[in-house]
């Protein structure tokens, strides 16, 4: 399986402005910029589309892991905080809130724990990789 983005530039860092594409066109021409990388600009930029390709992978991966190990997920909800700091993505915060019912506190904590080190984005990402887990 290959899945394919583009990204276009125009211009300098500072004054240039650029867009993102995806092959599903979730994504298409989304603007991006110097303003939205470093400042609060309107669009969107690489940190935050790491952050939601690792929420959304962890979160696929802890449901498929809590299935495995015979527990239904009701809803699991990831937010992910990706710090970028002297030019490098320096950590990125999973922050999860599950109901799952009827799994106890500590097998759910080692599933969670599981699908932060071995989902496929976590694997990718050379950072610290931290886990705030709430079990509703």
């Amino acid at each position: 399986m290959i899945r394919k983005a583009s990204a276009e530039w125009k211009g300098n860092l500072k004054e240039g402005e650029g867009n993102l594409s995806t092959e599903s066109k979730v994504l298409s021409k989304t603007q991006y910029s110097y303003n939205t990388r470093f400042e609060n600009g309107n669009g969107s930029n690489p940190e935050e589309l790491i952050g939601a390709a690792h929420a959304g992978c962890f979160t696929m991966q802890l449901s498929a892991n809590l299935s495995e190990a015979g527990f239904e997920p009701e809803n699991l909800e990831t937010q992910a905080e990706i710090t970028f700091e002297d030019g490098k993505v320096s950590q990125s915060n999973l922050i999860l809130t599950a109901k799952v019912p009827g799994i106890e506190r500590s097998k759910f904590e080692e599933i969670a724990n599981e699908a932060k080190e071995n989902c496929p984005i976590s694997r990718l990402l050379d950072t610290k990789i931290t886990l705030d887990a709430k079990l509703l």
